[in-house]
């Protein structure tokens, strides 16, 4: 570990394991708080796309700095063979985790896709794809603030090129990643879609018993609502899911539309009603989400 590391924080236990690193907490005397510390072995990047995105991650993450919603950096060290990356600590258990224990109801859904769509529009907002949203890489902090993490896959955007290769996790990938095409920030968008159809219906919207099988019902993009998993449902739910789920990029929402459609869905009236009384959220997404709502609902009492 770099003695710059070691100076500054008392690494304590494992808390995660990934393909070229290990995530430690750690804990700052100077401020008496605890981090989560990303070490990544460089001696294991054994190609020069992996070398790419190791030097971009840090980067990014200092670009899309100051967003309750994103997974905060505070400090990069750096030797010759190990990269550390401290980072909030988010302790409670991670979107995969509650999505396979149940479904959830439509309030319980718009309450982690509001403050998502919020980081994925500020990711896009700052220049920045990420490419790899899936319920794993989101996170809660110990107050139950959903934090968007892991950015090893993202890109930045740029108006002279696209952005190419196949980048991503099966059941999440959009289709125009898998069919070598140039793509855009909206696979980002598909990806959330993907997720919120998921945590409706207990199940991906695409799928198969082999990566491959789930590539070609991806590509197929034939989306369903099975009325045995989707009958109580609500159809502004389901209008949104086919905006984020068309295959037709040019058709597929922004991730701002998602977060203006989310203003008049009904099944988010209820959350925005019992967190904005309450002053419990601090998100931009919620405060402008009070000034397009005062037409339905009455935040004076």
């Amino acid at each position: 570990m770099c003695e710059g590391l070691k100076r500054d924080y008392q690494v304590c236990e494992e808390v995660g394991r990934g393909r070229f690193g290990t995530v430690y907490r750690c804990f700052s005397p100077d401020s008496g708080d605890f981090f989560a510390c990303k070490t990544i072995d460089k001696r294991l990047l054994s190609d020069s796309v992996d070398r790419e995105c190791l030097e971009k991650e840090a980067k990014i993450m200092h670009l899309l700095k100051g967003n309750p919603n994103v997974v905060q950096l505070f400090n990069v060290y750096e030797d010759d063979n190990y990269l550390h990356m401290v980072m909030e600590l988010c302790n409670s258990s991670d979107l995969y985790d509650r999505v396979s224990k149940r479904i959830f109801s439509e309030v319980e859904a718009a309450a982690v896709m509001l403050p998502l769509m919020e980081a994925i529009a500020h990711c896009h907002r700052r220049g920045v794809a990420h490419r790899d949203i899936k319920p794993d890489n989101v996170l809660f902090d110990d107050r139950n603030r959903l934090k968007l993490a892991d950015f090893g896959s993202a890109d930045c955007l740029h108006e002279e090129r696209s952005m190419r290769g196949v980048v991503g996790t099966p059941y999440y990938v959009a289709p125009e990643v898998l069919s070598g095409r140039d793509y855009s920030e909206k696979v980002d968008v598909w990806s959330a879609g993907v997720i919120m159809y998921i945590m409706l219906a207990g199940i991906p919207p695409f799928y198969g018993d082999s990566a491959t099988e789930i590539f070609d019902a991806v590509l197929r993009a034939n989306l369903r609502f099975p009325t045995r998993i989707f009958h109580s449902v609500s159809p502004a739910a389901k209008d949104l899911l086919r905006k984020m789920l068309c295959k037709d990029v040019s058709r597929r929402f922004s991730a701002e539309q998602v977060l203006s459609k989310f203003f008049f869905l009904p099944f988010s009236l209820y959350f925005f009603y019992s967190s904005l009384t309450k002053g419990s959220l601090t998100s931009p997404v919620y405060r402008r989400s009070k000034v397009a709502l005062q037409g339905f609902i009455d935040f004076s009492g």
